[in-house]
């Protein structure tokens, strides 16, 4: 029904995550009525993205150089890592303005079903972090749900022997939820009301 270059931009277009056929037809036909500086942008910006994002040599975050913005800042308060699932979580929290401590981002979620073990979301990066700094409160903000759970749990069970605090946002976010789309209101809460799920009786001293 297409030229061949218009019916493989609809077929690009799909690729992305709950874009179907019409949506991808819109699309298409958008992008034919932007001028070629609009057009040029849009191209320019997609190849910038998988030629100059990498991971940040210490958290994991997105970044263009070796390290990111937030590992650099050394303004932030180092008593607080906050360990979230991807770098879409850091922003979101970042948004909020309430967090001022350092991230950690995982590769995912164990998944015992889908043989996700903790070596694949590289925790031996995380823990060795932790060792060689002073943290003194690890928040554990990874979504509500099973695999969140599982990775919790694992993270403060390795932790248990460390003279650190290991908390976990509180309940209000909903069970299977994803960060991203938490509410701002509801995401400030949690973290303000987050509860210790691990915690050495030396720190009390």
């Amino acid at each position: 029904m297409y030229p061949k270059s218009i019916s493989n931009l609809i077929e690009a277009f799909k690729y992305f995550p709950g874009i179907g056929e019409k949506t991808a037809e819109r699309m298409a036909f958008h992008v034919l009525g932007m001028d070629k500086i609009q057009t040029d942008f849009l191209a320019e910006s997609i190849n910038n993205v998988k030629a100059k994002i990498k991971r940040c040599q210490i958290c994991n975050n997105f970044t263009e150089n070796d390290c990111c913005s937030i590992c650099e800042d050394k303004l932030r308060n180092g008593d607080y890592l906050c360990i979230v699932e991807d770098p879409k979580t850091v922003i979101s929290i970042e948004k909020l303005g309430i967090f001022h401590g350092y991230y950690h981002v995982l590769n995912g979620l164990i998944t015992s079903t889908n043989g996700i073990n903790p070596e694949d979301i590289r925790l031996d990066k995380l823990i060795k972090r932790i060792e060689n700094s002073n943290f003194k409160e690890i928040i554990i903000a990874v979504k509500p749900c099973l695999e969140g759970e599982m990775t919790a749990l694992y993270i403060s069970n390795i932790l248990s022997g460390m003279n650190i605090t290991v908390s976990r946002l509180a309940s209000g976010i909903p069970m299977g939820a994803d960060m991203e789309y938490i509410d701002p209101m509801t995401l400030e809460k949690a973290f303000d009301n987050r509860k210790k799920i691990s915690y050495n009786e030396t720190t009390n001293s």
